[in-house]
């Protein structure tokens, strides 16, 4: 519980429409200065090899259940490992606050340099936190990369400028350089219906560094009677203008509710414009799947009513294509007609049935150097055989044509190679992604398990070769092998891109 904000960061009010949301755990980063969504890496120590981020939402820390903790693993030429990691809470030297059972450290995770200094930094939700006498505000601390990593050192506090009970700010993070003229990447944020935008001032009316509003108008995406709840966010260059763009994703509330829309921003010369709602979400990734310069738009719609349309029992992909096309300041992004997938189109690995939630989290990158992005899908509900909720992972290719089915692959526990064995509720799958830690030009898998061993949570990692990511190369760590707490923590509940 905290009953003041840091003197180094301060809140905003640059808002979308109350109820009109977005949000989700997990969001994306890049070097700085990067747009393209194969522009991103999260290396917090500048050695030019991709780390990484793992949020353990339900850790206990200092005997608090629930306050949580994310682990940091360095990349090198032999990609990451369980040596010389580091586990960082609210209990660790320099990080504001305490940590208080519920706070959920590591709900939410974005990376991005925001300062410009070369080194990308780690913004960490903490959804659940108490700031007296307000339940459940949220609130954000920003760990700020270094030569040396990771630490609490210097590290800051965010919070909504007006507290509510319930808003749990920090719910979902983006992290992209939005519009020209700024140093380093602007950090989104949401909470249960907002979305704010900072970014970094050097001396802001000559006090010291901080974390401020990048704008105080009001943001109003979707359509009137159709508000949407944030659930994530993610970001990519969709029209090649060389600036990041945001989709805001979530579910729809009110007369047609838990149908997935997302609402698209454009970054230009002014910054973020929204430029209108698409169908599909709450899970969102971004990346070129055909190799054409624009970034690709993946939603992931899991448990959606059937409306008549591209929804279906057992969870639905969708596919938009960037282009610079036609629209506003002759720029389209992501205007084409969706393509949609499931399990049940051809090709594709297994078959759709209820509760499976194919598409609750997805991955885009390229896992075989080929130059065109694949797309890592979990399935967190999938049944394996009569094991309930066990989880599966799906991996289709990228082409020149666009998503394909040719060589789709999936597996779970019980496939070949594959470590453990197939168990009721561990959700294998409920986070997925794609990453280079030995910056070999082929993104292998991390799919992580956050029910696995009583809720205990590991995570699965497998290399990738020219064929794509392999199997036959798969280890496994959880939160205890790291040095964090294990029992309950829910490790691999949040991995950042």
């Amino acid at each position: 519980m905290r009953t003041n904000r840091s003197a180094a960061v301060v809140a905003a009010a640059f808002l979308l429409m109350a109820g009109a949301g977005i949000a989700a755990p997990s969001a994306y980063a890049g070097t700085p200065g990067g747009t393209h969504a194969n522009d991103r890496n999260t290396d917090f120590n500048g050695d030019g090899y991709e780390d990484v981020l793992t949020g353990a939402s339900g850790g206990t820390v200092g005997g608090k259940k629930g306050a949580g903790y994310v682990t940091v693993q360095y990349g090198a030429k032999t990609g990451i490992g369980t040596y010389n990691p580091v586990v960082l809470s609210q209990n660790t030297a320099g990080v504001p606050g305490a940590a208080e059972a519920g706070d959920g450290f590591g709900s939410a995770l974005a990376t991005g340099d925001l300062d410009g200094d070369g080194y990308d930094d780690a913004i960490v939700g903490l959804p659940g936190e108490d700031i007296e006498p307000v339940t459940d505000a949220g609130g954000i601390v920003v760990l700020w990369g270094s030569p040396k990593g990771l630490s609490g050192a210097d590290s800051d506090w965010l919070q909504a400028d007006q507290l509510v009970v319930g808003a749990r700010f920090g719910s979902a993070l983006a992290a992209a350089h939005f519009s020209p003229g700024i140093p380093g990447d602007q950090l989104a944020v949401t909470d249960r219906d907002n979305l704010t935008l900072y970014q970094y001032d050097a001396a802001p009316q000559g006090r010291s560094a901080q974390l401020v509003p990048a704008s105080r108008n009001r943001l109003t995406p979707g359509t009137p009677g159709r508000p949407i709840a944030p659930r994530a966010m993610t970001t990519g260059d969709y029209d090649g203008n060389g600036l990041a763009d945001l989709v805001v994703a979530g579910v729809t509330t009110r007369k047609e509710s838990g149908h997935g829309w997302s609402s698209l921003f454009l970054g230009d010369v002014q910054g973020l414009r929204y430029e209108g709602d698409l169908r599909g979400g709450p899970a969102v990734a971004s990346g070129d799947i055909n190799n054409d310069g624009y970034d690709d738009l993946v939603t992931g719609e899991p448990n959606s009513p059937d409306d008549g349309g591209a929804a279906v029992t057992g969870g639905v992909v969708g596919v938009y294509y960037g282009s610079a096309g036609d629209g506003p300041a002759g720029a389209e992004g992501p205007g084409t007609p969706p393509v949609w997938w499931t399990q049940d189109t051809p090709g594709i690995p297994g078959k759709a049935e209820a509760g499976d939630g194919w598409g609750s989290d997805l991955s885009v990158a390229d896992v075989n150097g080929d130059g065109y992005a694949d797309v890592a899908i979990g399935a967190p509900g999938e049944d394996i055989y009569d094991v309930a909720d066990a989880g599966a992972v799906w991996v289709l290719r990228g082409s020149a044509d666009g998503l394909t089915a040719a060589d789709a692959a999936s597996w779970d526990q019980n496939s070949g190679f594959v470590l453990g064995v197939a168990e009721k509720g561990d959700h294998w799958g409920g986070q997925v992604r794609l990453s280079d830690p030995d910056r070999n030009g082929r993104l292998g898998l991390l799919a992580a398990a956050p029910g696995e061993d009583g809720g205990n949570g590991v995570i699965w990692a497998f290399r990738a070769n020219t064929s794509g990511v392999t199997i036959r190369e798969g280890w496994t760590f959880d939160g205890g092998s790291l040095g964090g707490p294990a029992a309950g923590a829910a490790f691999g509940s949040a991995i950042d891109e």
